[in-house]
């Protein structure tokens, strides 16, 4: 009978709820995020791009630390980093994976940027 009026599992919230919701805008940093990707076929030896740094914006941290805010998202058997050797997080920044052991790879570097300087 509560299906038909649309009420089953439907729950109220609580405290709990609201201290998990998002700060407000005036209390956060908006960023914006840029990436690169590429797949690759077993076999295949390494390879590697560039994610584009947007002009006026810096890389972001992670919040409460001074790392750069990034994400690798990657299918298949690979090992991939930011490459330490070719990355200033500045004017440059690149993503690097080594073999790829299964049928297939794929890889996307994900970077985040501050703007609000941007003039």
């Amino acid at each position: 009978m509560l299906t038909g009026l649309g009420l089953w599992g439907t729950t109220l919230p609580d405290a709990a709820d609201a201290a998990l919701s998002p700060p407000p805008l005036s209390e956060s940093a908006a960023t914006t995020e840029f990436n690169c990707s590429f797949g690759m076929e077993k076999g295949e030896a390494q390879q590697s791009c560039h994610v584009p740094i947007p002009p006026g914006c810096v890389v972001a941290h992670f919040p409460g630390t001074t790392k750069p805010w990034t994400n690798i998202s990657k299918g298949g058997n690979t090992i991939c980093r930011f490459d330490d050797k070719k990355t200033d997080w500045k004017t440059r920044i690149t993503g690097a994976c080594g073999a790829c052991k299964t049928g297939h790879c794929s890889v996307q570097f994900i970077v985040k940027f501050d703007c609000s300087q941007r003039k």
